[in-house]
C-alpha cells in the first residue's frame, strides 16, 4: 500500500502530522508493506526568493497581531509539538521560499534518501539554529542525508532543475482537492487532512487497507495549514 503526504517544510502541522502518521504507521499490523512518499506544496509559492523575515514578525504582520500576540501563537505550537516529544523553537526561526527545499527533496527522492532528508529539514527549521533558507545549509543537509555535495551544488544552482516535479505534485494536490497541509493519502482510496492523532492514522490504514472508497478521516477537523500560508493554532 502506498500513502503519498503532502506537506512543507514551513508548516508547524506537517512536521507534528509527520510524527503522529509514522506513530500511527507503527501501530499498524501491515506497516512493512507500506510505502511512503513524500510530496511537494509550498504555502507560500508566491514568496521571492531570499526575501526571508522572523517567523513571529511574519505571524504579527499576516493577522494584525501585535508582536507579543504572535509569540504566545507559536507558543501554543510549540506546546503541542513538545507533548508529541518534537523540539521546538520560538524564537529565531526564520520564514521565506520553500521551493529549492522541496526541489531538493525530489533529488533525495531519486536517491532513495528523500525521508532522511525531510526529517533534517524540519528539525533545522523547528528545533535547530539553522535556516533553511540559507543554500549553504541546504547544502550541509543534504550531505548529512547522504547525497552527493556536488550534485546538492549542481540542483540548487540550476533553478530548472527538479521545478516541474515540484509544480506536479502541485497540481495534483489541487486536483485531489487539498486546501491545506499536511494532507495524507491511502492507495488513491482514502484521505486524511490534518495532523490528526496517532489512532486516527491507524484506523486509516486499516480501512484502506480493505479497499473502502475515498472519504475523510476522524470526526473532526484537525489542525493543518491551509493554502494560502494560514496555520491553525
Amino acid at each position: 500500500m502506498r500513502v503519498e503526504i503532502w506537506s512543507d517544510i514551513a508548516c508547524p502541522w506537517c512536521y507534528i502530522g509527520k510524527s503522529r502518521f509514522e506513530e500511527g504507521l507503527a501501530a499498524f499490523a501491515h506497516r512493512d508493506e507500506v510505502e511512503v512518499v513524500h510530496r511537494s506544496f509550498e504555502l507560500d509559492p508566491g514568496r521571492v526568493k531570499g526575501d526571508v523575515a522572523p517567523v513571529v514578525d511574519m505571524l504579527a504582520q499576516k493577522y494584525g497581531r501585535t508582536r507579543d500576540e504572535a509569540r504566545a501563537m507559536e507558543e501554543h505550537v510549540a506546546s503541542v509539538a513538545r507533548g508529541q516529544g518534537l523540539e521546538y523553537r520560538v524564537e529565531g526561526r526564520t520564514h521565506g521560499s520553500t521551493f529549492d527545499i522541496h526541489r531538493l527533496l525530489h533529488l533525495a527522492k531519486a536517491r532513495g534518501r528523500q525521508d532522511e532528508l525531510l526529517n533534517l529539514a524540519y528539525r533545522a527549521n523547528f528545533a535547530e539554529e539553522r535556516s533553511v533558507y540559507d543554500s549553504e545549509v541546504l547544502v550541509g543537509l543534504g550531505v548529512e542525508a547522504g547525497l552527493d555535495e556536488a550534485e546538492v551544488r549542481a540542483v540548487l544552482a540550476d533553478p530548472d532543475a527538479y521545478a516541474d516535479d515540484v509544480r506536479a505534485d502541485e497540481r495534483e494536490a489541487a486536483e485531489l482537492g487539498a486546501t491545506g497541509v499536511p494532507f495524507f493519502v491511502l492507495d488513491r482510496r482514502y484521505g486524511v487532512s490534518g495532523g490528526q492523532p496517532a489512532e486516527v492514522f491507524t484506523q486509516a490504514l486499516e480501512q484502506a487497507w480493505q479497499g473502502r472508497a475515498l472519504q475523510p478521516v476522524g470526526g473532526s477537523a484537525a489542525a493543518a495549514c491551509d493554502v494560502d500560508g494560514s496555520c491553525d493554532v
